[in-house]
């Protein structure tokens, strides 16, 4: 596998340090290309080619888009007053910090079917009633990510869980699609890393597990100070989207504006996965966008200030915009570099059938870490490890090789969930407005206690069921 050595993971290896030692995500990210662009030999010209290299795909292209048009929706909702609205109602419930915690974690789960909508739904719905509670921005985006990627890839009707086994098809005794999508079921139980970090955040928001680490201080500025950011924070998000205010004059229609539109993307969603085997997420916002603006006018809103709105809502969307192109700038260098080839050249030598679902799951946790793709992770991993499997179980589904499935899945899900280079960790960040490096240190050691857990997993099916 070709690979530049110990060079290649310099650029990814810099980002993550001076994003935590400078605080300045943005910053870091381009150092960190232009310092790869060099190493890599491209010159000084290297980091304008590699920008818009990694930001002409359809994948940067796609995450862009969909990121514009949630914000839009987001301007929306807060311009009518509907997520106003919403706050009022849930307030009247009385929860507390524990009612809010959950039901943040409840809104997760429901809006499984994508890891890029999930925290930025998440986030922004609950962010005021969560303030109003007292609980930190940095719990906030926790809840959020948690309940993203490491729900989207539990379940069988996701565009992950179509990745991921079509990544299976041909290996081994894994004939077709169907066969394939069997594996990802039965998979499912073995998937410790997603299941432990789902489960986590009801264990943390029902107070059944104590805060602890970072967060423990930012919850406890939250409630003692009433601080739900840090002093000298820097939210990921533009004020045209947490400081707009509703439109004056009109009913607040909460149904109207806010709970059909939602539903609208759910059922838009899962219904095209269903019938057309590819959850159409984009059709599904540019339906409730078009769908909005026209209600809007209707309800009394002039045009001017409904196009007004929709651009405030593009303007929110820049900070977290940069922060992902510079993200996919890193990962692309990663890629040119052979970041991943070289991280699973070092622990090849350690592979045995009884260490080998724990093996894998670490070195999939670590190249996503270090790339922030998880996707990118499962296409170099699952061609290596489904066929390592195979060869100890006479080309047969065993536990053996469903454990391998699952820990290339939980592994990459790992790097997802936690790296500051991670799209999703980026927009649950902006989802809860949330300092982006303040999210991801208090983040990641319940991140890692899940993935402590997920090792010992591992290592338990490896030893006894081999």
């Amino acid at each position: 596998m070709q690979n530049m050595g110990f060079i290649s993971v310099i650029p990814s290896l810099l980002a993550v340090v001076l994003c935590f030692v400078t605080r300045n995500t943005v910053v870091s990210l381009m150092v960190a290309c232009f310092a790869g662009t060099l190493l890599a030999g491209q010159g000084l010209m290297g980091l304008p080619t590699l920008l818009k290299t990694s930001m002409g795909t359809t994948g940067f292209a796609w995450v862009m888009m969909l990121n514009v048009f949630i914000s839009i929706l987001v301007a929306y909702f807060q311009k009518t007053g509907a997520i106003q609205g919403f706050s009022r109602k849930v307030h009247d419930f009385h929860l507390g910090r524990k009612g809010v915690q959950l039901i943040s974690w409840l809104l997760g789960l429901f809006v499984y079917f994508s890891d890029s909508f999930s925290p930025l739904f998440v986030g922004t719905v609950m962010r005021r009633i969560s303030d109003n509670a007292k609980i930190s921005r940095e719990k906030l985006s926790y809840i959020a990510d948690s309940t993203s990627a490491p729900v989207s890839v539990l379940v069988p009707i996701t565009g992950w869980a179509a990745y991921l086994s079509g990544l299976a098809v041909g290996v081994g005794c894994i004939v077709d699609q169907e066969q394939a999508m069997s594996l990802f079921v039965k998979a499912v139980p073995f998937n410790f890393y997603a299941l432990f970090a789902v489960a986590f955040v009801f264990l943390i928001g029902s107070g059944l597990v104590k805060d602890f680490g970072p967060m423990k201080k930012a919850e406890r500025r939250a409630m003692d100070e009433g601080k739900v950011l840090r002093d000298g924070a820097q939210p990921l998000i533009g004020k045209e989207l947490t400081e707009m205010p509703a439109q004056e004059g009109i009913k607040t229609r909460v149904f109207l504006n806010f709970i059909l539109p939602v539903l609208m993307i759910v059922c838009i969603a899962v219904g095209t996965y269903v019938t057309l085997h590819s959850a159409k997420t984009m059709e599904a916002f540019l339906a409730v966008v078009i769908f909005m603006t026209v209600s809007m006018m209707l309800q009394g809103i002039p045009l001017k200030d409904v196009i007004n709105t929709a651009t405030d809502g593009v303007k929110g969307a820049v900070p977290v915009v940069m922060l992902l192109a510079l993200a996919y700038s890193v990962n692309a260098l990663s890629k040119t570099m052979g970041t991943a080839n070289y991280i699973v050249s070092l622990a090849q030598q350690f592979l045995s059938p009884h260490l080998l679902p724990f093996i894998i799951f670490v070195i999939a946790a670590i190249m996503a870490f270090a790339t922030g793709t998880s996707w990118g992770t499962f296409a170099i991993c699952m061609p290596i490890a489904l066929p390592l499997a195979f060869n100890y179980t006479n080309n047969q589904v065993t536990p053996l090789v469903t454990a391998c499935f699952a820990a290339v899945a939980g592994g990459g899900v790992f790097g997802d969930h936690c790296s500051p280079l991670s799209d999703t960790t980026v927009l649950s960040s902006a989802g809860a407005a949330a300092d982006h490096i303040d999210h991801v240190k208090t983040q990641l050691p319940y991140a890692l206690v899940c993935a402590a857990a997920a090792s010992i997993a591992y290592l338990f099916v490896g030893f006894l069921m081999v």
